[in-house]
């Protein structure tokens, strides 16, 4: 089983920039993707970006194309989002995942982190 523990949440201001982390141990597949998702408050949880852990190969939701940066350090087991010129509607809790699958859809990723809450005042 893997263990996910995200961090780097918190209150910021809009136009501002955080990085969350997501630290994984335990047992994972060597070829597998790592994702970023986002649940607000009476929303329905998104998919926000995604990295395969071989290529590097990535692909974001459209809203946060050009602001949002995901990369990954397989050394440490360890993905990040770079988050730029933040807006009010991303604020969320964040959450990481992971999946074997090719797929964006939170449903097919088995394994998630407890979330780290990202406010951005206006």
């Amino acid at each position: 089983q893997v263990q996910l523990v995200e961090s780097g949440g918190g209150l910021v201001q809009a136009g501002d920039s955080l990085r969350l982390s997501c630290a994984a141990s335990g047992r994972t597949y060597s070829n597998h993707y790592m994702a970023w998702f986002r649940q607000a408050p009476g929303k329905e949880r998104e998919f926000v970006a995604r990295i395969h852990s071989i290529t590097g190969r990535t692909s974001y939701a459209d809203s946060v194309k050009g602001r949002f940066t995901i990369s990954s350090n397989n050394a440490k087991n360890t993905v990040y989002l770079q988050m730029i010129s933040l807006k009010p509607e991303d604020t969320a809790v964040y959450y990481c995942a992971t999946s074997p699958l090719d797929t964006s859809i939170g449903a097919k990723f088995g394994s998630w982190g407890q979330g780290t809450q990202v406010t951005v005042s206006p």
